[in-house]
């Protein structure tokens, strides 16, 4: 799956945002370049939370250590530019500008560029201040929506990170179909707080549509009775279920023998069973604490409920549908082996695929030098 082959990406990032973008990229078979300052992104040191990062999100990428603070790793960052399709980057406002690669000044270069910044603001009052993931989770009424109330908690994961660069990507595609028509590339930039923002849409439209402030989900009246996580008859097990439909509910008393409550002609249509639900579900879970996880889960299966085990992501590693071709067998910096989501796509039935390990600071740089006329010796560091 390499519909982005022949194109070339520069990439100045850290973190997640910006890697996501060059990740993403890199799937989908472009070239991708990891310009990285001397001894190596910062990122590959990070511990704690921040660990999975560079594994997560730097395959299939090459790496050139470059000292732009020298005129040597300069020339050499805008030789390889010159020749580039897009340049990525999610460093501080004004940051890559201040050492001569900001758009404009590339740009005057190289008009076919497509250059895409991450930042945390989009323009407006607050363009020029710094952001990270959980400053746009707090701000943009994410974390109040997942935490309890009054007790705000970001999302298990860096969601907006991850969102943002996609957005990001979604516009370098953009540009690039639209270089086809012009001839010249352009800037993007994609943001943290403006994709919480898009993502807590609904939550806003719902506000409008009722003239009530949703409550966090924790908290939510659901739209639906049966759309809650049940404990099972295996100790500490809980399997997520969702009746979505009218249909749907005649399926669930059917598969799970509760005639009582298939009989009662109040809880044939969904609003009933809604206002209904302190009574219906005390119900169910006094049949589901009667199967073990296993059981619920073929039940369900069976029936075609939606469902769900609670799982943790440790599990994934060996979880079927993922090991059926979802993950790409990694080599972590320590020499260890795993395996990490692949791209959530198929096309034409094909999924991506691991064309290089992740790169130890400066692998694979050199051969990129070459190519663009430079002795990598002048830019050794």
């Amino acid at each position: 799956m390499t519909p982005l082959q022949g194109l070339k990406v520069i990439e100045f990032t850290h973190m997640v945002m910006g890697p996501s973008m060059g990740l993403i990229l890199a799937d989908l078979g472009a070239e991708v370049l990891k310009i990285e300052p001397p001894g190596g992104d910062n990122t590959r040191r990070l511990t704690g939370s921040g660990a999975g990062y560079f594994a997560m999100y730097n395959r299939n990428k090459a790496s050139l250590q470059l000292d732009l603070k020298t005129e040597a790793g300069k020339a050499a960052a805008l030789a390889l530019i010159d020749g580039a399709d897009i340049v990525i980057e999610n460093f501080r406002p004004g940051g890559m500008a201040a050492q001569g690669l900001g758009y404009e000044q590339l740009s005057a270069r190289n008009s076919g560029l497509i250059y895409c910044s991450g930042k945390g603001f989009l323009s407006g009052p607050y363009a020029h201040r710094t952001a990270l993931d959980e400053v746009a989770q707090m701000m943009g009424g994410l974390a109040y929506m997942t935490g309890l109330p009054e007790r705000p908690m970001r999302a298990g994961a860096s969601v907006i990170d991850v969102g943002g660069a996609m957005f990001g990507v979604i516009g370098i595609l953009a540009a690039l179909h639209e270089r086809q028509r012009t001839g010249r590339g352009q800037a993007i930039t994609t943001s943290l707080y403006e994709t919480c923002a898009f993502f807590v849409g609904q939550h806003m439209a719902q506000t409008a549509a009722t003239g009530e402030a949703p409550p966090p989900m924790s908290v939510r009246r659901s739209a639906w009775a049966v759309y809650d996580v049940f404990d099972c008859a295996d100790p500490g097990e809980k399997v997520f279920v969702g009746v979505v439909s009218d249909t749907q509910w005649r399926v669930f008393c059917e598969a799970f023998a509760l005639p009582e409550l298939a009989a009662d002609a109040s809880l044939a249509q969904n609003n009933e069973r809604v206002r209904q639900r302190e009574r219906i579900l005390p119900l169910i879970q006094a049949r589901f604490a009667q199967l073990t996880k296993a059981e619920l889960m073929a039940k369900l299966e069976h029936s075609g409920l939606p469902f769900a085990p609670v799982a943790k992501p440790a599990q994934l590693f060996d979880d079927p549908q993922l090991r059926a071709g979802g993950l790409l067998p990694i080599t972590l910096p320590g020499g260890q082996r795993t395996a990490l989501p692949a791209l959530p796509l198929e096309m034409n039935g094909q999924r991506g695929q691991l064309r290089h390990d992740l790169p130890a600071p400066g692998d694979g740089g050199d051969a990129w030098l070459r190519a663009a006329g430079i002795d990598p010796d002048s830019v050794r560091c």
